[in-house]
């Protein structure tokens, strides 16, 4: 049986599929690629951290147009059924942490062009015309927004984890088709 782009009440079709994997690689990218050049020293004209910081900028706002319509996807599209037997506040946290991710998905580039801005560093739209400034240039800002963008970086390593360790846990433990649904396999 030839699989589906689309969802149904029992799976996810191969669109949610792709999105989710591509998705999660992309942060993963942004992730690692975000821990590495803040490790790198600021001292003289470092241009290793510079262009790490510049492939971060770019990669972030594609993040944020692919969250979008990753986000406006799932808005068009059934969701699978979870799996029996869970109790409500598994459901509920299920539920809760998609739209945490989700939330925090959109937060981070949008917390990283406000760093931008109040540094007086334009952020492009994926290499071309340049983005509108969204606060001026300020120090005392770049530090606060630098600082929820890091706190919110962390929330999404936690958010991710709790996400990948249920998953794991319905497929190992509980061996329900959780997992397998986004694999592409149930």
């Amino acid at each position: 049986m030839m699989r589906r782009w689309r969802n149904t009440g029992q799976r996810y079709g191969l669109a949610a599929i792709g999105l989710h994997w591509a998705g999660a690689l992309l942060l993963f990218a942004l992730l690692a690629l975000g821990l590495w050049m803040v490790r790198l020293p600021d001292v003289g004209y470092n241009t290793v951290k510079i262009v790490l910081i510049l492939a971060h900028k770019q990669l972030g706002v594609f993040a944020f147009m692919f969250a979008a319509l990753r986000l406006a996807w799932r808005a068009a599209q059934p969701l699978p059924a979870l799996a029996d037997g869970l109790p409500r506040w598994q459901q509920f946290a299920a539920r809760f942490v998609h739209l945490c991710l989700y939330g925090l998905m959109l937060a981070l580039p949008v917390t990283g062009w406000l760093m931008s801005s109040a540094a007086g560093f334009p952020v492009s739209l994926l290499g071309g015309p340049a983005l509108p400034d969204l606060v001026p240039t300020s120090d005392p800002l770049f530090r606060g927004f630098a600082l929820v963008h890091r706190w919110l970086a962390y929330a999404l390593l936690v958010g991710v984890s709790i996400h990948a360790g249920a998953a794991l846990r319905h497929h190992f433990v509980r061996r329900d088709e959780t997992l397998l649904k986004m694999l592409g396999t149930s």
